[in-house]
Parts: structure tokens; sequence; C-alpha cells
């Protein structure tokens, strides 16, 4: 009797069930079994979106989807033509899990509760018949003359499958990157990608709390817009944590210490609205009439910091103190001393390398039948769903690949 091939993913978190799920969907011979180092499936879905689980993105033309990835947007490209969000929504709603978009295009359960995230893969994998052993920690693989792949676990117990995937992240431990470096692969140092911006500035004292809804950050040749919040520790909100994505190796190299300018009003036409203002309500008090959609808070310190003095009228506004308010908004330098993890929430850029990869099959190049999914690759996103998109899209393909070989 032929022997039921058999299929391990190394790792229960969004890619990992994913993928297993395909697989088993697509070919119920095949026996597939996910290992888990801890006691929990699926904890970094339980904790995304503050409980919430922010899904995927609003976002359906590929093109338009790879425009979020620091790193891993050409490898994406091809791969979100045959996964992309419109997908990921159709498969979660086809199984009971409704999602509903944010005007931000975050997509979330319309139970605003990771729970039913959970539910629905579980559920999933209980009918298909996966199997999910837990505290299952595994210490050592290598590659058989055969072609299969020997495992050890670290309870000194030892298992073979036909086909391995790698979906155990890229971050909390360098487990992952070692196994692959055991079977020939490369790996790149993982850093942090989404990050605040620690900075002890006497002109943010006292604003934790105030959130800017758009404004531009800058640091070299590096551009973001968004909402911007003031914390206690210094900056954060998407404009920050989309600039940390896009220059998290720069400012990993600059070790943390750099310099960004901010633009309080996104790019908006300052000296014409300041004229306008001077026309049409010469007599307000600036203090009273904050520009630019800038909170009063807020408004009331840039003009602090512009030494503009109290009771000015905008008629009697100088040429000199202008052109310092204007560079004030325009261009607030800071001093950026650190980085700010959400330590539950975390992404980095680092892993395998894409060009190590077959990204139509998510096959190694080096290792048959050795395969990858999910942050294990070097492949991150910004904020806002897309590093959940790029899980779903890299275990669609490699259980797809998985279960027709």
């Amino acid at each position: 009797m032929a022997t039921q091939p058999h299929l391990i993913i190394v790792g229960g978190g969004a890619a990992g069930f994913f993928a297993a799920l395909t697989a088993k969907s697509a070919n119920n011979e095949l026996q597939v079994t996910i290992l888990e180092a801890t006691s929990q499936v699926l904890r970094k879905v339980a904790i995304s979106g503050g409980g919430r689980c922010n899904v995927t993105h609003a976002c359906f033309e590929p093109k338009e989807l790879v425009k979020f990835y620091p790193r891993g947007n050409r490898e994406l490209l091809g791969a979100f033509h045959k996964f992309q969000p419109r997908d990921t929504v159709e498969w979660f709603e086809s199984r009971g899990v409704k999602l509903k978009t944010e005007a931000d295009g975050r997509m979330f359960p319309v139970s605003d509760s990771s729970q039913s995230i959970i539910d629905c893969l579980t559920r999933e994998a209980e009918k298909l018949g996966v199997s999910v052993l837990l505290n299952a920690n595994l210490k050592a693989v290598e590659k058989q003359q055969d072609g299969r792949f020997a495992l050890e676990l670290a309870n000194g117990e030892f298992m073979t499958t036909d086909r391995l995937l790698l979906a155990c992240g890229g971050t909390r431990s360098l487990k992952g990157a070692q196994l692959a470096e055991s079977l020939g692969h490369s790996s790149l140092a993982p850093v942090p990608s989404l990050f605040s911006f620690r900075i002890k500035d006497e002109r943010l004292k006292k604003l934790s709390g105030v959130a800017k809804q758009q404004a531009a950050v800058s640091s070299g040749d590096l551009k973001q817009q968004g909402a911007l919040l003031i914390t206690h520790e210094g900056l954060s909100g998407p404009a920050i944590l989309k600039l940390s994505a896009w220059g998290a190796r720069i400012f990993a190299e600059q070790n943390y210490d750099f310099t960004i300018s901010v633009d309080w009003t996104a790019g908006a036409r300052v000296r014409e609205q300041f004229t306008t203002s001077r026309q049409n309500f010469g007599k307000r008090q600036l203090r009273n009439d904050p520009q630019f959609e800038i909170p009063q808070r807020l408004w009331e310190r840039l003009l602090e910091n512009a030494e503009i003095p109290e009771g000015r009228r905008w008629l009697e506004l100088r040429k000199s103190e202008e052109e310092t308010l204007v560079r004030t908004l325009t261009a607030s330098c800071f001093q950026v001393s650190g980085k700010s993890l959400n330590k539950d929430e975390f992404v980095t850029c680092g892993g395998i390398p894409t060009r190590e990869v077959d990204f139509r099959s998510m096959e190694s190049k080096l290792c048959p039948g050795l395969y990858f999914a999910g942050e294990i690759l070097d492949i991150d996103g910004v904020t806002g769903g897309f590093n959940f998109q790029n899980a779903w899209t890299t275990a669609y393909l490699a259980g797809t690949a998985m279960a027709n070989c």
C-alpha cells in the first residue's frame, strides 16, 4: 500500500495555517501537520489591530498594491495576480466571516474581533483534518539522500516529511533563518520595520495625544505623508510608521540617531493661505485662528516656537515673523534618538532573500521540496493590513504548489 504523502509546516501563524488549509483543500490525500513551538497558535492574529485583526487592505489592483511594500514589491506583483485582497475577502466571507472596510482602506471582520479570524482558521483545519502539534519546537532539519526531510524536535522526537514549509516568522527568534541556512540558504539579518521615533524636544512637551490628520515627514531622500501622532516619547502615527518601514535599514545603520523634518501643513500653499487670512480676517488674532486643520494646542505651540507675540493679528504680522512661521509650519526639524516598538505587533525587514525563492510556487531554488511563506521572507509592508496579505498570498501559492507536486 502506498504511503500517504506528508507535508510538515513549521509555524502556527497566519501563513502556516493558510498554507496548510490551501494544501489540504487542494489534495485531501495529503497528510498535513503544523508544528507550533509555543502553546498557542495564531498569536499574532489575536493581537493585531488592537485585537480586531487588520485582515487585509482594500486595494485590489496589484500594481497599486505592491507600492505598499518597501521590500518584496517586485516579486509580489505576479503573486498578487494569483491571490490578492479580493481573494482574501472572498475566502473568509465564503466561510462565514464578513469583512468591512474602514475609511483608510483597512479591512476588519465586522465583529471587530480577531477571534472571528482565529475561529475560522482553526475550524477549517479541524474540518479538513490538519494536525496541529503544540510545543513542538523544531531543533534541527536535514535533507536525506532520498529527498525527504528528517526533523529533530527539542523533546527528542524525530519526524520525516516529503515536503517542508518554513512559515515561522523572522522576528522574535532567528530559528527560521537558522533552519533555512542549514539547508543551504542565506539570510538577511532582521531589523525593525514599523516603529515610532523617540524624540526629546521641549517643543513637543505636554502635547502627548495631539494628532494631526495629515502631515508630511522626511529624512534625507525618504518622504511619507499621513496622520501624525505626538506621544510622550516622541512622534508616531501612520506617517512615521511608513517612514520607518521605507528607511528600516538606513535608520538601523544610523543606530536610530538621525534628523527628520515635519511639514505640519502636508504641503499646503502656506503663503497663499496667509495672504487670504490677512485680507479677509485681518483683525483676528493668529492664536485664535488655527490654520491647515492644525489642532488648537499644537497651533499655539507652533506660534510660540516661531516667536509670534501673543495677541498678534493677521494684519499686524510682520514679514520676518511670517517667514519664521512658514519655516516652523513646513520644516520643523527634530533629532531622533531611538525607536519605540509595539512589542506585540512586531514587523521586521530581513529574512530569506527573495532571489532564493521561486515566487510561482514559493519553493526554494536551492533545496527542492523546501518552501517558504510569510514573514520569514525578506518582505514587509507598511501598516494597514499589508503584512497579513503577504502571509495569505505566499501561503496560498506555497499550499497550492505543495498539494500538486
